[in-house]
């Protein structure tokens, strides 16, 4: 074998280690980076107690339908915490933040910034990540209540509804001409990659306390 022959070799074995090394250091790099954003999601679910009584949760009972004029006092910004909710059938209770950009959903469920606020008159919209905040989701049932509490009250919602959309449709933020909650993950729940479609609950408001109503 010539010197020439050998200069080959060698250089394509150090090529070869060489994008062997880097689809190894890629690849721990990832996994890292989605370990780390997948326990800041799990980390953003907090248990809560089953005994929470829902006794004040028929419909009718302190509800305020509004005049349309705004419950908040102002906007909140983009990445501010403006609450939490809670889903008492799976005893867990999330903080809620203004916005749906990576940033915010690392943190907990992100409130669309085209929507209405909770507890007002329209369609207020709410998203998580399928694998942390919303990984039980899918064991929601229609007719359960979902509580969302913000500085201007406790809003309680009733799952009216439960559709399975693809991902890039809009009919789930549309208007709605009662105060609603749409609540969207990304499906299958189990999908590796981009899920291709979106699981979506829909809610409607049965009970509020605003003001001094709620209790401190």
């Amino acid at each position: 074998m010539g010197r020439n022959d050998k200069e080959r070799k060698i250089n394509k074995r150090t090529f070869v280690l060489f994008i062997a090394w880097f689809l190894i250091a890629s690849g721990v790099y990832m996994a890292v980076s989605h370990t780390i954003k997948w326990t800041k999601g799990y980390m953003a679910v907090e248990q809560t107690s089953a005994s929470e009584d829902v006794t004040s949760l028929e419909p009718g009972n302190d509800i305020h339908q509004g005049d349309g004029s705004s419950l908040y006092s102002e906007q909140p910004s983009e990445g501010q915490e403006i609450g939490s909710i809670s889903i008492p059938k799976l005893e867990i209770s999330i903080s809620v933040f203004e916005g749906t950009a990576e940033a915010q959903l690392e943190k907990g469920v992100g409130h669309f910034s085209g929507s209405v606020l909770p507890g007002e008159n329209n369609n207020s919209v709410l998203s998580g990540h399928r694998d942390t905040v919303f990984r039980r989701l899918g064991e929601v049932d229609e007719g359960d209540v979902i509580i969302v509490e913000t500085s201007a009250g406790e809003f309680t919602y009733r799952v009216k509804k439960i559709r399975i959309v693809d991902a890039d449709d809009r009919t789930v933020i549309v208007p709605k001409p009662e105060a609603s909650l749409t609540v969207t993950t990304c499906y299958p729940f189990t999908y590796i990659g981009d899920a291709p479609e979106r699981y979506v609950l829909f809610g409607e408001l049965i009970g509020s306390k605003t003001g001094n109503e709620v209790e401190t």
